[in-house]
């Protein structure tokens, strides 16, 4: 369960150097894509932290990570388990325990199997026993990104929109483990996910769009050498994100300071975007890839200390 998992740098977050021997230590988080499946547990918690409106339960946040956190480690394993042949292919995917062939296919599976059950089961039983939802969220997350996303990204394109799917969904998961349901406030929070995704990826797909042509992988940017389509899709999405920041504003959820400054913020990554859509090239790209790094973490913060 994650993002598109092709976040990356100069220095890509889920791949080790292939110069080097890894340790078991490097290799657990190799496989697990540690740092993202950290990200998929901070936005699962944003949502409860939004949803519980000042009223937190240390024990449920616990829970909520521990849960959220073994289903996408699972997650990421079965999907490295999909795609060994497609990583050798690819120079910051070449040096995982699988491609490498430091770990056994059949080792990873049985830890893969081991952690996403017991994720899904610690969610069941501790985190909303009368409530279903997060656990039930938590399963079609990680049946869409393994069985759905993984297979798609070497048919169609629009993986990335699936892909950015199973990135929505952890802040819903910790907004109903507040106890609420499908309401605007799940779907808000969704959204931001969601949006926010799209340009980050699109920028990281069309620096490295080379790799992803020769790993067999159909991506938006696979074709696209001239930059354009990537910038102008961008462009949209960062736009639709800017637009996305006014929901909670008049529907009374946060604070107007706080949808302000995710407001400014958005029409930050729509500067950018519209910097490479009128001169692509990889420099632009970075800047738009590292701006939604940062861009995250600041409006995940503003919004949850703007929520009512």
């Amino acid at each position: 369960m994650s993002q598109n998992d092709a976040q990356h740098s100069q220095q890509p977050v889920d791949a080790v150097d292939v110069g080097t021997r890894p340790g078991l230590r490097e290799d657990l988080m190799a496989l697990t894509k540690f740092r993202l499946s950290i990200l998929v547990m901070i936005t699962a918690v944003v949502g409860y932290l939004a949803g519980a409106r000042g009223e937190v339960d240390g024990w449920m946040v616990f829970h909520l990570v521990i849960g959220v956190g073994c289903a996408a480690f699972g997650s990421a394993i079965f999907n490295q388990l999909m795609e060994i042949e497609y990583d050798k292919r690819m120079l910051r995917t070449r040096g995982r325990p699988l491609p490498a062939q430091r770990m056994e296919p059949a080792v990873a599976m049985g830890l893969g199997l081991l952690v996403s059950a017991f994720g899904l089961v610690h969610l069941a039983r501790k985190v909303t026993p009368d409530n279903p939802q997060p656990a039930y969220l938590t399963a079609l997350t990680l049946a869409l990104y393994v069985f759905v996303y993984t297979p798609m990204k070497r048919r169609s394109s629009a993986n990335t929109l699936v892909g950015a799917v199973v990135g929505g969904i952890p802040p819903m998961i910790g907004w109903m483990a507040a106890g609420h349901g499908y309401d605007l406030g799940a779907w808000f929070w969704f959204g931001v996910l969601f949006f926010w995704q799209l340009p980050h990826f699109i920028a990281i797909n069309w620096m490295y769009r080379d790799e992803y042509r020769n790993a067999g992988f159909v991506m938006w940017s696979n074709d696209d050498d001239t930059g354009k389509f990537s910038a102008w899709l961008a462009t949209g999405f960062s736009i639709i994100l800017a637009a996305w920041m006014l929901i909670p504003g008049p529907g009374g959820l946060a604070a107007w300071w706080s949808v302000g400054l995710a407001i400014v913020l958005s029409l930050w990554l729509v500067m950018l975007s519209v910097v490479f859509l009128k001169s692509p090239s990889r420099d632009a790209a970075r800047k738009l890839f590292f701006a939604t790094l940062i861009y995250l973490p600041l409006v995940l913060t503003a919004l949850v200390f703007g929520w009512y």
